[in-house]
Formats: structure tokens, sequence, C-alpha cells
């Protein structure tokens, strides 16, 4: 029997934030916009279309360390920092105030939602240690999709995968080996990485660029 495939959250950057346990279930919202004029003396007017919302997907995720005996706050505390502005992200512009949170895909198998931000996040801790450790916890998240998408729609079992390779903003001393240990937990796979962005001295990264981070096959 195969193994049971666990949920996470991707951010932006790449990184993975797991889900100690499948969602029970998964609410998706959308509405269109409508308007019509009422007029005196007039009857139910008709309708124009004016456009259509962001779509949502709601969400309940429960984290338990009872076992581990670790604050569940490591788990939730990656989560609400997805509400947080990042100056790292692309374009950021801290001077002009063109800063924003990053935005996040849901995965779970072979299922993918849209790209989408945290509109809202309530997080309540429901049992602790006798030292006052938080150990469990429920986290119910509303994400609103940030840019035109497929997901959840009329598609092909795999058409609803993000985009294929994922940006990295370059710090200082980071070398392409230690880029690729981060994103594939293999540094040998730094080849692919110096393919992939045209790179000729995988040592001489400049601080600050964006390189291209393409998707392995697991």
């Amino acid at each position: 029997m195969p193994a049971t495939e666990k949920a996470f959250l991707e951010i932006e950057s790449g990184e993975r934030l797991p889900c100690l346990f499948n969602p029970a279930q998964l609410a998706i919202s959308r509405s269109n916009t409508w308007a019509g004029d009422a007029m005196p003396g007039r009857g139910v007017p008709q309708l124009r279309y004016t456009g259509a919302q962001s779509g949502t997907l709601s969400l309940e995720l429960f984290f338990d360390t009872t076992n581990a005996g670790v604050p569940v706050t490591r788990y939730t505390g990656k989560i609400l920092a997805l509400m947080d502005v990042d100056p790292s992200l692309p374009g950021a512009n801290e001077a002009t105030n063109n800063v924003r949170p990053p935005y996040v895909t849901f995965h779970w198998g072979d299922l993918h939602s849209f790209k989408a931000v945290v509109a809202q996040l309530d997080l309540t801790f429901t049992y602790f240690s006798s030292t006052g450790i938080p150990l469990r916890a429920t986290l119910a998240l509303t994400l609103k999709q940030y840019e035109p998408s497929k997901a959840f729609g009329p598609q092909n079992p795999t058409s609803g995968t993000p985009s294929p390779h994922r940006v990295h903003r370059v710090q200082s001393g980071e070398t392409l080996d230690r880029i690729a240990a981060r994103y594939y937990g293999d540094s040998t796979r730094w080849r692919s990485l110096a393919s992939a962005n045209s790179i000729d001295d995988p040592l001489a990264l400049r601080p600050g660029a964006l390189i291209s981070i393409p998707r392995m096959d697991t």
C-alpha cells in the first residue's frame, strides 16, 4: 500500500512548510460581481457583469508535538510569519514602501492550489505541558487567490501544477552547491543550477542576483 501523501505549503522562496496532519476538508469559494441600476417606476433591473473576485481556499490544519516534546510553535510560527512583509522578495523596495508578504501554494499529492496570499489566520492552542509549553494547536487558514489560475477548475490532472521554476535571491557568501543543498537536499545538483542560469563560475555569484531554481522529479 503506498505511503500517504503529506500536504505542505510552498512559500514563494521555494521553502516548504509541512502539515503534520492532512486537513479533513478544503473549502473553495469564488464570486462574481454584478450590478443593476434601480429606477423609480421600474421593476427588476437587468444586471451587467462588473468583474470577478479573487477565489479563496479555506482549510484547518492540526498540529500535535506531544510525543516529540517540542513546542508546537516550531511549526505554527512559520505559518504565522507568512503574514509579515518580506523585503527580500523580487521587486521589493523598502524606500518606496513597495513590500509585501510572500505568496504561497498549497500542495497535497496531485492537488495544487492557485498561488495565494494568507488573507486570514486563526490560531488556537488547545493543549499545554505542565510548564505552559503549547503542544497542540489548530490553525484555520483563508488563502486568497494571488493571480489568474485554472486550479480546481476543468483541467488535466497536472495542469494545476505551478510554474516549473522558482526564483532565489542570492545572499552574501552563498555558492551554488549550498543553494542546491537547500532546495534539493543534494549539493551535487549545483550543475543543474549552473546550466539553467548559464553560470560559468559557480563560485562567483553576485549577492542580490536572482537565479532560477528548476524543479526536479523526485
